[in-house]
């Protein structure tokens, strides 16, 4: 019983701590998807150095001694506690994120991480060992493995439905930190225990019938592996990338491809059939087609599914095949290192990898035709089946599809291209709309899926503000109603094409906060905002609060907050801390400015509680979209300390007052929960319905 119950908890505390710690760094890297990735990365790679410490120490060390070693360093783990990350990890500018978030996770649950991953395969391989010396089945252990994967989905599901919504982060680390205190007790303890053991792998669990795993079988379980978790961080990098960077998101793919080990290592190994090998198929199509231009504008609560479903068809091929092909507990630990080892090369591919070599998301196509090749390769190595199979030709035929859609998407570049780049902060393109000389020609930036402003190409009208930054926009009122008064100090937090330079005049200084390093170079040189501006200004690289709480307060007239990468919105510019901030750098009657326009997420409740927990005023601003000077619709939320500024001159009586809802707890750095916010297919929150 022993053996379960640490399985079981390890499991359980191995995934708790992967949204949790991804949550807890977030807002020190802007709030970005790629944080997401990043933490996937490292978790796969240490959980590859557990599989690897597992293998060598019950190849090579004696019982004894492999249970003295381990306790040793479950003992020494107990110094990382509590695992919340320290403030002195925090980035101080722009570093180069990629590797300060590998370094800050090593620093903070490295060892207690790397201990969990080493249990699973460990103790199956001290239980297959034991069981087999008392002539025990020596399949149990793989049942051992499906029970350790429902611990990690168990876990998964508890975040976001249990343990977000009830707790702070930092009682979420100290709870943790207790349950991982009691696990190194108990797996202490058998450790200590094994001494006892006197078998020996070779002589107990030989098998004279049994053919030794041969670099074929080992490149097939790789490539299966690889496969599934590459999926896992493309398929969560879209989904993320254009809805938000919350644990919810982060959870849902990843129990779905723990769900997939419980039932293809629980029991019955999958197996195909004609009726089955639909479904392989009707995946391929589904992701194939939320990866498409014509799924951009379907609502969340249809692209989740389209995704979630079409990832798990997928992942239950792959891991239903690893499954199939799975060898026996003689070579359980090389087994379960060369499968973490594809999972790591999955990461690496998509974390890294990736982000260097293409200039759009073109490593989820990629996958996809992989996974095609796979659903083609598995039917072929059937006896029953073959090329002959309808199946088989039905993978063939929408592999060249997928080919096609690939070359299409990726190689055929629009021919009014001017820029397309990546890096940690997601995809950037600029391009012109129209032909130079139309008279509604403009450049347009594009992050991910989502217009971040464009400019005329017409000279006489190219200094106009556009977009979500028009004149009768919330931010463009604030600024317009400001300048009356005199020269004015304009705060921007997000650059985009630096529209809001256009309202600089002589004496004013308008200065914008960045993070993506990429932004600058283009709003520079792909737009002229910033150089045809008659006002002073500023850009300061690197997360914007991170940045105001480093320097001296600014004193603006103005602060608008819109740094929203594609759809997905930092959470922490939100939260009452944030807010607090921001009018720390705000003169008694200035006006903080917080775009909330978003297809998915309704953002009017948070800013209303916020607000009344610092007992500010606050309005919201709806602008319409008009094809006059390309006006964008916008929602705006104005907020001021002085009320008069709502009661009398340009602002009188200006947009809505906010409406509660009491169903939205007030976020903070310590909690958020985007779940309760999120817009149903008619357009209102979850919390509405």
């Amino acid at each position: 019983m022993i053996y379960p119950l640490i399985v079981f908890l390890s499991a359980f505390l191995l995934f708790q701590v992967q949204p949790l710690i991804a949550k807890a760094i977030l807002p020190w890297f802007g709030g970005t998807a790629a944080v997401w990735t990043t933490c996937l990365l490292f978790f796969q790679t240490i959980l590859l150095a557990g599989y690897a410490y597992a293998h060598f120490t019950t190849e090579r060390l004696k019982p004894k001694t492999q249970g003295r070693l381990h306790a040793a360093l479950l003992f020494a783990s107990l110094l990382s506690l509590p695992i919340l990350p320290r403030e002195f990890l925090k980035p101080t500018g722009t570093e180069e994120p990629v590797t300060r978030i590998l370094l800050l996770l090593l620093m903070t649950v490295g060892l207690p991480y790397f201990l969990l991953s080493t249990t699973g395969p460990l103790l199956q391989a001290w239980f297959a060992e034991r069981a087999a010396r008392e002539g025990r089945s020596r399949i149990y252990p793989y049942q051992l493995y499906a029970l350790s994967n429902f611990g990690s989905l168990l876990a998964l599901l508890s975040y976001p439905i249990v343990v977000e919504p009830r707790l702070t982060l930092r009682a979420q680390a100290w709870t943790w930190s207790f349950g991982y205190f009691l696990f190194v007790i108990l797996c202490g303890v058998v450790s200590l225990n094994a001494k006892g053991e006197t078998w020996h792998r070779d002589e107990v669990l030989a098998d004279p019938s049994e053919e030794r795993p041969g670099f074929a079988h080992y490149f097939h379980w790789t490539m299966l592996a690889f496969c599934a978790s590459g999926l896992l961080l493309a398929v969560s990098t879209h989904m993320t990338q254009n809805i938000a960077a919350i644990p919810f998101l982060w959870v849902v793919p990843l129990s779905l491809y723990l769900l997939t080990f419980i039932l293809c290592f629980g029991g019955k190994t999958w197996t195909w059939s004609r009726a089955s090998s639909a479904f392989p198929l009707l995946a391929l199509a589904m992701l194939a087609y939320g990866v498409s231009g014509a799924a951009s504008n379907i609502e969340v609560k249809f692209l989740i599914p389209i995704f979630s479903i079409g990832f798990f068809v997928i992942c239950m091929v792959c891991h239903g095949e690893l499954a199939r092909l799975k060898p026996s507990p003689r070579y359980l630990t090389g087994f379960y290192l060369t499968m973490s080892f594809g999972g790591a090369l999955g990461g690496l591919f998509v974390g890294v990898i990736s982000p260097l070599i293409f200039k759009g998301y073109t490593e989820l196509p990629l996958l996809l035709i992989l996974s095609a090749l796979i659903c083609l390769f598995s039917l072929y190595l059937d006896p029953e089946k073959g090329i002959r199979d309808p199946g088989w030709l039905a993978c063939a035929g929408l592999m060249g599809y997928l080919v096609f859609f690939l070359a299409r998407e990726a190689g055929s570049p629009p021919s009014r291209l001017h820029f397309i780049g990546r890096n940690f902060y997601g995809v950037l393109k600029v391009y012109d709309n129209d032909d130079p000389g139309q008279p509604d020609a403009a450049r347009v930036l594009v992050h991910g899926t989502i217009t971040h402003g464009e400019q005329f190409l017409d000279e006489k009208r190219s200094k106009l503000p556009t977009s979500y930054y028009s004149h009768d926009s919330g931010v463009g009122m604030a600024i317009l109603a400001q300048q009356k008064r005199g020269a004015v100090r304009i705060g921007m937090i997000g650059l985009g094409t630096g529209t809001t330079a256009a309202y600089g005049r002589p004496g004013d200084l308008v200065k914008f906060y960045d993070i993506n390093p990429m932004v600058p170079e283009i709003a520079k040189t792909q737009f002229h905002y910033i150089g045809d501006s008659k006002g002073q200004v500023e850009i300061a690289l690197g997360d914007a609060r991170l940045t105001l709480e480093r320097e001296a307060p600014q004193d603006f007239d103005v602060l608008a907050v819109d740094a929203f990468s594609s759809d997905s919105i930092p959470v922490h510019l939100l939260t009452k801390e944030a807010l607090a901030l921001y009018f720390r750098n705000l003169k008694p009657d200035g006006i903080l400015c917080v775009h909330i326009s978003n297809r998915h997420l309704n953002l009017e409740p948070v800013i209303k509680l916020g607000a009344d927990s610092l007992g500010v005023f606050a309005r919201e601003v709806t602008a319409t979209a008009s094809e006059e000077n390309d006006k964008t619709a916008s929602d705006w939320i104005l907020l001021t300390k002085d009320e008069s500024r709502f009661k009398t001159g340009d602002l009188k009586d200006v947009g809505t007052v906010l409406t509660a809802k009491p169903q939205i707890r007030l976020w903070t750095d310590d909690y958020s929960n985007l779940y309760q916010i999120m817009r149903n297919v008619s357009g209102q929150s979850s919390s509405e319905e």
